[in-house]
């Protein structure tokens, strides 16, 4: 799509400048001899860039910034101007230009700004966007569950999600600690601020202050400069400690000191600075027992366990996983031809297997099934050997489903059943087993395909 810009400036020469200067595919160049008639180009269309001379008859520059801006707040402003000075450079930069032009200037140096204004427009609006998106695909009303366990979890996360009350979520490895903490923060009232991730276990003890807390140029070797920590990365937002049974003791009493205070204080520095950060914890391990064990404070224990959330295992949500099965097969097979579904034996295996892996084992057997699978249905063969185990599943397993379920197990096994008999009985001749079958020759190829079943497969070998 052309970038629009709209150039803003009493003397025609500089008009025919820069139209000379941006013509071609690229631009698409509006101009305008005053601030005023700018204003009212500005209101009645959606532009890019806007480069204006700052001293002109009627509205001047920086009105049309400041105008520009209201109306536009992703929109670039580059200010020209025969009067330069450090001032209103200052001035202009304060109000939200992008950059500054002092007459005269170099025509190629006036092109490469207005370039550099259009990307950061169009890099800002794609973070945006998938700033949107993120938030969207993190919402508490995408988690995955229809289980009495993962019900219960959602309720949880969504009165969560309406305090600012540290929350501390448990569960096996791979249940999804880090998407429920990320569903608290994008559906919360901190959504517009930053969700900020740290592995507690992933980063040396000798860092793990200065990460968290900052640190003050001069503090340590290699502190060149202050630099800020996590807590005040996520100021205003919510800062995710994940693993945090194996956060060392010596942090334990700090962390605990900065969520009583909400203030920390950096490495090296001698002044607390106030923090609205929220804080969710994450952890697989016991840490009642690494209480009294010795190995967790106490107090920082009852600090992080204000609002517990308890992820279940995969095993004990049976129920879910066909959904969660059909959720990652369509994540992983976007932008690619492949199966669009599982047959009867393979989900049976799915809903069958145990997961000690939890979620992150399930997606992973997905991911490999998808890459061996050349129909449209992905079968128990193409599953791990562990997965693919065989039998179909027993009574207790079948009351772990919904009703509905173990209707579409029981119809797609069946219809799966009866097309291999029927193609066995007719050597794979499509058309009369479609005449037997009583369906159009297309609708039996569509049948086939769905559940991976090929007609050259049952012809008489020559």
């Amino acid at each position: 799509m052309r970038a629009r810009v709209l150039v803003v400036d009493d003397k025609e020469t500089i008009l025919a400048l820069f139209l000379r200067v941006l013509e071609g595919g690229e631009f698409d160049v509006k101009t305008a001899g005053d601030g005023t008639r700018a204003l009212g180009m500005l209101a009645a269309g959606d532009f890019d860039v806007v480069v204006t001379d700052i001293r002109m008859p009627g509205a001047d520059g920086m009105t049309v910034l400041r105008e520009a801006k209201r109306l536009f707040p992703d929109i670039e402003v580059v200010l020209m101007t025969a009067y330069g000075s450090a001032a209103s450079a200052v001035e202009a930069m304060k109000a939200g230009a992008y950059d500054y032009l002092t007459k005269p200037f170099d025509p190629d140096e006036a092109r490469l700004i207005v370039e550099r204004a259009v990307e950061r427009k169009r890099l800002r609006e794609q973070a945006r966007d998938l700033r949107a998106t993120l938030e969207g695909a993190y919402r508490i009303d995408k988690l995955v569950g229809k289980s009495a366990a993962m019900r219960k979890v959602i309720e949880l996360a969504q009165r969560a999600a309406q305090s600012d009350a540290t929350v501390l979520v448990t569960g096996e490895s791979g249940t999804g600690k880090e998407l429920v903490a990320r569903a608290i923060h994008f559906t919360g009232r901190r959504k517009a601020g930053r969700f900020v991730p740290v592995n507690c276990g992933a980063i040396p003890e000798n860092l793990l202050e200065s990460e968290l807390f900052g640190h003050m140029k001069g503090s340590f070797t290699g502190a060149h400069a202050d630099k800020r920590g996590l807590f005040e990365e996520a100021d205003g937002g919510t800062l995710f400690l994940d693993e945090i049974g194996e956060l060392p003791r010596e942090l334990q009493a700090k962390l605990t000191r900065v969520l009583q205070e909400r203030a920390v204080r950096r490495v090296g520095g001698a002044e607390e600075k106030r923090v609205d950060s929220r804080v969710v914890a994450a952890t697989n391990a016991d840490l009642r027992a690494l209480v009294t064990e010795g190995r967790f404070r106490e107090d920082l224990f009852f600090r992080i366990n204000v609002f517990p959330v308890a992820l279940p295992p995969l095993r004990e949500r049976r129920d879910d996983i066909p959904m969660l099965a059909g959720l990652l097969l369509e994540r992983h097979a976007v932008g690619r031809p492949g199966p669009v579904g599982f047959t009867a034996d393979a989900l049976s295996a799915l809903v069958r297997h145990d997961w000690p892996g939890n979620v992150r084992e399930l997606e992973n057997a997905i991911e490999r099934a998808l890459a061996v699978t050349d129909g449209s249905r992905i079968d128990v063969a193409a599953l791990p050997p562990e997965v693919a185990a065989p039998g179909r599943p027993d009574g207790a397993l079948l009351a772990t489903l919904g009703y509905q379920d173990v209707v579409d197990l029981a119809r797609d096994r069946a219809s799966r059943d009866y097309l291999v008999a029927l193609m066995k009985e007719f050597s794979g001749n499509v058309t009369r087993a479609a005449e037997r079958a009583g369906v159009e020759r297309e609708s039996l190829h569509r049948l086939l395909k769905r559940h991976g079943l090929h007609s050259e497969d049952f012809k008489p070998r020559q």
